[in-house]
């Protein structure tokens, strides 16, 4: 296999294709801290792509109960479980490599799914280019949030799941909400496996999407995909995914896009909880992010590093970051989302004035966001904060104004970080109901 670059891991690593990326990037960052898992957004994205005939069972976007939840029932823990075994010495992260803006969490000591997969030999299918595995149907039809708000419980296999870790003492009861869809990764599973060729990469965004006249339905992408999101449907016997609503991210909807402004995903745009941020990163042509301070994906994922990949060591590079959840026991969290997991939460738990201040624009417009801008505010707060090591800090809250501007470099949305009073008017209305 060619080589290439993987900045997540720290490290050059093998894969089928030799490097190629697009002009820019779709990426996203949700803040775990703030869902409720009213399931809007999965409505949202099955009311719009996936409500024909053998689709029933395809959920592009859903909201599942961490520890015991997923979607199929427990993907997670068996391609983990196949992961370890190919890395008996663990699924280890370390020093090595230079640890700077291209590799800020280290280096992964451990193979990928590409290179686990090398010298494995199925017992029937041969030689594999990713390592995976394909859900069962019962796996697929047991429920998208299945064991919703569950903590504690002897679930499978004598309640071991993660190596124990998920067993939970009744005095220590936690769970969170996992929002998944597509990560439309730089190296993705799904392309590496598809003997078609039919998947690719769009060059202007970076969104993976399925040729539906190329496909054939060998589901060799369901199997090599680790986060499942890739599906198989029966009435047209070829593979479907999400397509990260492109024609949004084009500009192309003629009421909310009338000059043909980029919007965020369905799912992005009716989150009640404010907890999601889309948008596009651009990628110079060695396939590094181009630094920019004023775009907030960049400014939370790489200049502050509080957004975090989704199980980074598959080696996929997956372009969807999440904001850990605080309450979480972290030997969990970094298993979930690699090294990084103690620095991000301490400073979600106290964020300073420029961090403030760009936590506001979640879901604050439907019009991605290309640049950001500050005007300060008067000071008016001061909070004691206890912090994640139990030692207090003190925030310092300004009433700063964020600006958001769109792909035209014309503001879009503007916030307060305090959020503003309106008084009703003293005259009485007819109550219309």
């Amino acid at each position: 296999m060619p080589n290439v670059y993987n900045w997540q891991l720290g490290r050059a690593m093998a894969y089928p294709y030799e490097e190629a990326h697009p002009k820019s990037q779709f990426a996203f960052v949700f803040n775990i801290n703030r869902c409720i898992a009213c399931q809007t957004c999965t409505m949202a994205c099955k009311s719009t792509w996936t409500f024909s005939r053998g689709q029933e069972y395809m959920y592009w976007n859903n909201v599942e109960t961490k520890p015991f939840g997923g979607y199929p029932h427990n993907w997670d823990v068996k391609i983990l479980d196949m992961l370890n075994k190919a890395n008996p010495d663990g699924q280890r992260w370390g020093a090595g490599g230079e640890v700077g803006p291209e590799s800020p969490y280290g280096q992964f000591n451990g193979k990928s799914i590409f290179e686990a997969a090398e010298k494995y030999y199925g017992e029937a299918e041969g030689a594999k280019r990713v390592l995976g595995y394909l859900p069962t149907q019962e796996e697929w039809t047991t429920a998208p949030n299945i064991h919703e708000e569950t903590a504690v419980g002897d679930l499978f296999e004598g309640g071991k799941q993660f190596g124990g870790s998920a067993q939970l003492p009744t005095h220590k009861v936690w769970f969170f909400y996992l929002q998944r869809l597509c990560n439309h990764c730089t190296y993705p599973g799904c392309l590496a496996a598809c003997p078609r060729g039919a998947i690719y990469k769009r060059p202007e965004d970076g969104i993976v999407l399925i040729d539906q006249n190329r496909c054939n339905g060998y589901r060799k992408c369901v199997e090599a995909c680790p986060y499942k999101k890739a599906m198989y449907r029966t009435t047209t016997r070829t593979s479907e995914k999400c397509v990260g609503c492109y024609p949004r991210v084009e500009g192309k909807d003629p009421e909310l896009s009338p000059n043909g402004e980029p919007l965020e995903t369905r799912c992005m745009a009716v989150c009640p909880g404010r907890i999601r941020m889309q948008g596009l990163v651009a990628i110079d042509e060695q396939g590094h992010w181009v630094a920019d301070r004023w775009n907030p994906l960049y400014y939370m994922i790489r200049e502050r590093q509080i957004a975090l990949p989704l199980y980074p060591q598959f080696g996929t590079e997956p372009n969807g970051y999440y904001i850990p959840p605080r309450w979480v026991p972290r030997a969990y969290l970094k298993q979930m989302f690699g090294p990084g997991v103690e620095h991000a939460i301490e400073q979600y738990s106290c964020p300073d004035r420029d961090l403030l201040a760009v936590l506001q624009l979640f879901r604050t417009t439907q019009q991605i966001i290309f640049r950001y801008e500050v005007v300060k505010g008067p000071k008016v707060a001061e909070i004691e904060v206890t912090m994640p090591d139990g030692s207090g800090k003190t925030q310092e809250i300004y009433n700063d104004t964020v600006i958001g501007y769109n792909k035209f470099n014309i503001e879009c949305v503007r916030v307060t970080v305090e959020e503003p009073t309106f008084e009703r008017p003293a005259e009485l209305h007819v109550n219309s109901i």
